[in-house]
């Protein structure tokens, strides 16, 4: 089986890590050797250094990229979940990733996003405690149809329920090349 990238983008809250532990846990039990790469973990040990500039987040992106890429290099597949709020920034891990990857965006309403708000972030960035939130002070362009992503609704959905609509997806597409 062809090893692959699934990133999985969209706000802070709208279920990317829970999805990507589901992904997990359903391959898994298939005996999948994969690794998941979260932009929590992330920051908090390797990336620790950057801030949330338009510069740092750029190059903590292009470090995940290039994190995601040496997973794949060991021929497993790599579970990738982070914000990626604009375009230009999941060009760049198009091009570090080549055919390695299929963009997931974890499609959640704002609002929606704020209800499951268990660490509060969108209240301190609302109330300026944070500043540069996605969605709140920072810009998250959400992807046109010219960006060829894969859109994964989350309303009424369980993490299990997107985590089969990704994986449906990812099997499909490796049995058609």
């Amino acid at each position: 089986m062809q090893k692959k990238v699934l990133w999985l983008f969209g706000l802070s809250g709208a279920g990317k890590t829970s999805i990507a532990t589901a992904i997990s846990k359903k391959i898994s039990s298939q005996q999948f050797p994969h690794f998941i790469l979260d932009g929590d973990e992330l920051r908090e040990t390797v990336n620790q250094d950057l801030g949330y500039s338009e510069e740092d987040r750029k190059e903590n992106i292009r470090r995940a990229a290039e994190f995601a890429k040496l997973v794949v290099q060991q021929n497993m597949i790599c579970i990738s979940s982070f914000i990626t709020p604009l375009k230009i920034l999941r060009n760049l891990v198009k091009m570090t990733l080549n055919d390695n990857i299929i963009l997931f965006f974890i499609d959640t309403p704002l609002e929606e996003c704020i209800k499951r708000d268990v660490k509060g972030l969108y209240q301190k960035a609302q109330d300026q405690q944070i500043s540069n939130f996605t969605g709140v002070s920072a810009k998250f362009e959400y992807p046109d149809e010219n960006e060829n992503v894969i859109r994964i609704s989350t309303l009424n959905k369980t993490s299990a329920t997107c985590a089969d609509e990704i994986l449906a997806y990812f099997f499909n597409q490796v049995e058609n090349l």
